[in-house]
């Protein structure tokens, strides 16, 4: 079908991709080489290594890429306080890039002439892949069985593994989800079944991470966590890894109800799609995030980074994490973050994360110039009077003008 003669294919070990590894050495008379990658989905990855073995793959990668995942992409994306659309965490969009990284390594390491994925010609990752790809190496070759075959059911997929012999052990399982989820250290996401209709409410037995918050604990939780540089480094005084503090933070938020949510979003592509995301972890991370930066930013640096914000969302929710834009927003970030440092209290409540507490070396905060008592001359109130006055001259002028024009 091509001169390809050797593909590395981002393999889950579940229907959709063992499929693929068939059609590819079908279709394009190749090898493929799976690399899967454990970047915290909660799910064992080494049963992928028999499957692929049993679909006669030689060459099979299975890594652990969960520090480096929240480390160099979940960490500098908090920096920011990066939210889509005002609600959405990019969890999924957070783990496309070092994927395709890891892809494009992996195929220079094999010497293979293209990568493939299993995204569906509708939705985002595609473009996430796919730009991270050609971004890191602009010569790769692409191949995405969904934009080419005609498998675009389950039941196609089914029967196409039983006339070819792929072994799917999950396909006999009385008990299937009925939707499709992705999941990793910053959260899980479930799209499909009766999410596409979106009055219709998520079952509660749908989540997985998460109690709901009527059935949460009737005592909160209190736990501090400290920062440094704007990274959390610590939890309770414990320090602790990136991942850690991540899958830690998760525990403690989903047995608080803490990071459900419900939303229809623009899709890059564009559609909208509905889907429900679990983030207890990053959830909290957020709030305590900026609880340590209301402390410890300049005013004006705190209102220009929030002012850069949504671009910086859309940036990685649209797949251009190794963009120059990118790059240069993250450095600016990343100068804002030399002080944020310092310890935050926190309660979790029955869905609630509630700040009650911050503390820094680095604070701005002065109680000598903000309190109702004496302040001791810290702050002459008398110069408040100029202030306003000279805010106020543009809109006295304003007003003056507007009086004479109207006669």
């Amino acid at each position: 079908m091509s001169n390809i003669d050797k593909v590395v294919l981002a393999y889950s070990g579940g229907l959709d991709t063992s499929v693929i590894v068939r059609w590819l050495q079908d279709e394009y008379q190749c090898e493929v080489v799976t690399f899967t990658a454990d970047i915290g989905q909660g799910e064992e990855v080494e049963p992928a290594r028999a499957k692929a073995e049993s679909l006669g793959v030689k060459e099979i990668y299975i890594e652990d890429l969960r520090e480096e995942f929240v480390r160099d992409y979940v960490f500098p994306m908090f920096r920011a306080n990066t939210v889509y659309e005002g609600e959405y965490l990019l969890g999924t969009s957070i783990a496309r890039p070092l994927i395709a990284k890891r892809m494009v390594e992996i195929a220079s390491e094999t010497g293979a002439d293209a990568i493939s994925h299993g995204a569906t010609g509708k939705g985002n990752d595609q473009v996430r892949f796919e730009l991270g790809a050609y971004a890191l190496q602009p010569g790769i070759k692409v191949i995405a069985p969904w934009r080419e075959w005609d498998l675009n059911s389950r039941d196609k997929l089914m029967a196409y593994c039983e006339q070819h012999g792929i072994p799917v052990d999950f396909s006999s399982q009385k008990k299937k989800s009925p939707y499709s989820m992705d999941a990793n250290l910053l959260h899980i996401s479930y799209e499909g079944g009766i999410l596409e209709d979106p009055w219709c409410g998520p079952e509660e037995d749908m989540w997985r991470w998460s109690v709901s918050p009527e059935s949460a604990p009737e005592t909160p939780a209190e736990i501090e966590i400290e920062f440094k540089g704007g990274d959390a480094v610590a939890l309770n005084g414990s320090s602790l890894t990136p991942a850690s503090m991540l899958a830690e933070l998760n525990r403690l938020g989903g047995e608080n109800g803490i990071g459900r949510l419900d939303l229809v979003e623009n899709r890059y592509v564009g559609m909208k799609s509905r889907g429900c995301y679990e983030t207890p972890g990053g959830s909290i991370l957020l709030t305590a995030h900026r609880a340590i930066e209301s402390l410890t930013r300049n005013r004006e640096v705190a209102h220009l980074k929030d002012s850069l914000m949504p671009r910086y969302a859309e940036l990685i929710y649209n797949g251009f994490w190794y963009s120059p834009e990118r790059t240069m927003l993250q450095a600016a970030i990343d100068a804002s973050q030399t002080h944020v440092t310092g310890t935050v209290r926190l309660k979790l409540y029955k869905g609630h994360v509630r700040t009650v507490g911050r503390w820094s070396d680095h604070s701005l905060y002065s109680e000598a110039h903000v309190t109702f008592e004496d302040d001791a001359g810290a702050y002459d109130q008398k110069d408040a009077a100029g202030f306003i006055q000279l805010n106020a001259l543009r809109l006295k002028l304003l007003a003056a003008r507007d009086k004479r024009l109207k006669g």
